[in-house]
């Protein structure tokens, strides 16, 4: 909670800087080519320094507020701090971490209205553009950078709000044990997020609380006289126009999930996202591991390869890491015999070409002799390079794990002394 709470802070600042800076420019390039008033993108400066303000200091706690997407974990964890505040309301145990979770409460209340405030200068500035017949190269290019930074602006506060969902193991535990709590149990149902959207508190009858709301049967009894009023066909045509409309809504779903879909805070934007930006830097490295079998005349392979490497998500169809791998020899059928016959350096791309299929690519530099120190690997010319091209396919196993099946060419194999095989056949995995 703390992390995410001082990250969001920084990345306001960073996006809320960033657009200021470049609504900046497209008005400094508006005035110079005499394209008339700007007046309309005045007067912001004020707004933009009370946003910065109000995150680099500490401001008041925020009354409960269900903003955008309702998120269950954050309700259950608001409630509990407070129900135990009743017990022990003056312990540092339970004021400190109440405090922390009001910050995030007011953070997210002020991601929340930064994101509509950035929108509302963006359509500011293109209401402004729209009155150009032909917007200058210039100009344009600048108002495409205004728009990829208010995209990822909301990506990002998307992104933390992912986080959220994900409670650490000793905050989970301790919300499964409160929930057991008959005393607990009634304090959530009247002072929730959800109690105070729908008014149920203990001075007020459930039902009453309910008074307005269309229930499923109403609902159904309207339609079935709506249907029956339309002739002895009605009901088939109705059951047609359904398919139809399903089969669209299915098809705007795919779309929709595509730009995170399900959330609320959705934005559908007119270019190719990278949705690799707003992810913190661990959760874009890929861990891979793989096997390599050496060729021999015999049943059993003469050595085998094994390499463990980390890869780094540049987009979301490019992968750049570095890796090590290990030489085994194996022995032979007679006399199986595990022995260390050297090592390597790695490194390695992945560029994703369509579905499950990669150009992979890498450098690599191997030592194919067993060693007894480390001053036997200071010997740079001892080392045999690589350089390696080929194709790959990756293949989903879980939700975090893919199978791999790499096919490469070493363009380097006949300068090899002796000249080795060319042609590299690895299997392995990769996970997050």
């Amino acid at each position: 909670m703390i992390s995410v709470n001082r990250q969001l802070a920084k990345r306001s600042l960073k996006y809320l800087s960033k657009f200021q800076r470049q609504e900046r420019k497209i008005k400094q390039k508006m005035e110079m080519l005499n394209s008339g008033s700007t007046s309309a993108l005045a007067g912001a400066n004020e707004k933009y320094h009370e946003f910065s303000q109000k995150i680099k200091y500490k401001t008041a706690n925020v009354t409960k507020v269900i903003s955008g997407e309702y998120n269950p974990y954050l309700d259950s964890l608001g409630s509990s701090l407070s129900f135990l505040r009743q017990f022990n309301g003056d312990s540092d145990k339970v004021k400190e971490p109440l405090a922390r979770f009001d910050q995030l409460q007011t953070r997210l209340l002020q991601s929340e209205k930064i994101k509509d405030f950035i929108a509302e200068r963006k359509g500011q500035v293109k209401e402004l553009l729209s009155k150009y017949a032909k917007i200058p190269g210039s100009l344009k290019s600048e108002f495409d950078k205004l728009s990829k930074t208010a995209y990822y602006y909301s990506a990002q506060v998307k992104e933390y709000k992912e986080m959220l969902k994900d409670p650490k193991k000793i905050e989970q535990k301790t919300l499964s044990i409160l929930n057991k709590l008959p005393a607990f149990q009634k304090f959530m149902q009247e002072n929730g997020q959800l109690a105070s959207l729908f008014r149920i508190n203990e001075n007020i009858d459930p039902a009453l609380s309910l008074t307005g709301l269309q229930t499923r049967s109403s609902v159904q009894q309207i339609i079935q006289q709506r249907v029956t009023g339309g002739g002895p066909n009605a009901m088939k045509i109705v059951q047609q126009n359904i398919a139809l409309a399903t089969g669209e809504l299915n098809k705007l779903k795919e779309k929709v999930n595509q730009f995170g879909g399900g959330n609320s805070d959705i934005e559908i934007p007119d270019f190719k996202p990278n949705n690799q930006k707003t992810k913190t830097f661990l959760k874009r490295l890929e861990y891979s591991a793989n096997v390599q079998f050496e060729k021999s005349s015999k049943l059993l392979p003469s050595a085998v390869n094994i390499g463990l490497g980390t890869g780094y998500k540049l987009n979301d169809k490019v992968t750049a890491g570095i890796g090590l791998s290990y030489k085994m020899g194996v022995g032979s059928i007679q006399h199986i015999s595990f022995t260390s016959q050297g090592l390597g350096l790695r490194s390695f791309m992945d560029w994703k070409i369509k579905k499950q299929f990669y150009a992979s690519g890498g450098y690599e530099m191997n030592y194919n002799t067993s060693f007894k120190n480390i001053a036997q690997l200071k010997n740079y010319n001892a080392w045999q390079r690589s350089a390696l091209m080929g194709v790959s396919k990756k293949y989903k196993i879980s939700k975090k794990m893919k199978g791999e099946i790499k096919l490469l060419y070493d363009f380097l194999a006949n300068q090899h002394i002796p000249v080795s095989q060319p042609v590299f056949f690895r299997l392995g995995y990769s996970f997050k």
